[in-house]
């Protein structure tokens, strides 16, 4: 499905949906439920492969690292996620896991 296909489906611009994937704008739960209808999928869609041990309350992960309290307000990481999504699916998810790794071997 495209950007435009699933912006017609929820009721929005597509560049709104482009927002969502760069992560410039924050997706609500209401907007995320209008999503997993488009797509048919359960909203759990989106939480696939997460734990508690995963979720982590923004109080928690300020308190625990040096990261700004809004992250995507810095410009350094703005274009780090924006460089992230140009990258295919296929090696963005094994980015992903090579990040992962590498941060629980620094922790």
């Amino acid at each position: 499905m495209t950007q435009q296909q699933l912006a017609e489906k929820v009721g929005i611009k597509f560049q709104q949906i482009q927002k969502y994937e760069t992560g410039m704008n924050r997706v609500s739960a209401s907007r995320l439920w209008d999503i997993a209808e488009a797509l048919s999928v359960p909203v759990s869609y989106f939480f696939e492969g997460m734990d508690s041990v995963d979720v982590v309350s923004p109080e928690a992960a300020s308190g625990a690292s040096n990261l700004p309290s809004d992250i995507l307000a810095d410009k350094e990481a703005l274009e780090l996620v924006r460089s992230y999504y140009a990258i295919p699916e296929n090696q963005r998810r094994r980015l992903f896991e090579l990040a992962r790794v590498l941060s629980d071997a620094a922790a």
